[in-house]
């Protein structure tokens, strides 16, 4: 008999998929949730209303799933490409329109699901709430420059994750908060980067990111690690 529940945001992505699956087939989770675009309750990272109304429905006992309390929720949410365009490698390439879109999709969009889904965590027992961020979101670690829309929205996502943490975590403290960097994986947001030999299969990624997560301690702040479990430079 399942003892956990977990919800998956992004579902329908390589990642978000994979999430589903591996908890599809631990017998320890009696309930996963799937949420993304695509799927019958559904929310979009642009409106706002959707992610409430997805929460809401999860909230309560008449719902679709039950009154839901879940010990993992992971944001798999986040776009590289974005309406056809791609990251920008020079200050000259930078447009507000662009820059804009990526922080909506990338940071702003992932604190409004923090804002609504974390409510959903446990609050007595041990929980985990994950994003998915980025090396290249690491401001120490930018060695090579280029990709600013997207550099600048994870490294956003990671303070609104930090921020988040440090205030749910007054309430539940045996909570984890964590910034995933999943490697190099086969998606639709890496092929045109990264040659598919050069690149994990999700499910390899999610299995080292479970892992991962698996053996962080709550201590009140958030935690940026990698798939291997290396700790990344805010």
């Amino acid at each position: 008999m399942g003892s956990y529940q977990a919800l998956v945001l992004g579902s329908s992505g390589a990642i978000g998929s994979a999430f589903v699956s591996h908890f599809q087939n631990d017998s320890e989770c009696s309930l996963v949730v799937g949420l993304s675009r695509q799927s019958e309750l559904h929310f979009e990272l642009e409106k706002e209303d959707s992610m409430a109304h997805c929460a809401t429905q999860l909230q309560i006992a008449t719902g679709p799933f039950g009154a839901c309390q879940f010990k993992w929720i992971i944001d798999a949410t986040g776009a590289l490409t974005i309406e056809g365009q791609g990251p920008e490698k020079r200050l000259e390439a930078l447009n507000a329109k662009q820059l804009l879109k990526q922080f909506e999709v990338n940071a702003v969009g992932p604190a409004l699901l923090m804002k609504h889904f974390s409510p959903l965590l446990l609050s007595q027992e041990e929980s985990f709430y994950a994003t998915l961020s980025a090396r290249v979101g690491s401001i120490q670690d930018n060695h090579k420059g280029g990709w600013y829309g997207y550099r600048a929205a994870k490294a956003a996502r990671n303070m609104f994750l930090q921020t988040a943490a440090i205030e749910v975590s007054r309430k539940k403290p045996l909570c984890v908060f964590a910034a995933l960097q999943p490697g190099t994986v086969q998606s639709k947001l890496s092929c045109a980067f990264v040659a598919a030999g050069d690149a994990m299969l999700p499910e390899e990624s999610v299995s080292k990111m479970m892992t991962v997560m698996s053996e962080l301690k709550p201590n009140g702040q958030a935690q940026f690690v990698d798939h291997a479990g290396q700790v990344i430079p805010w």
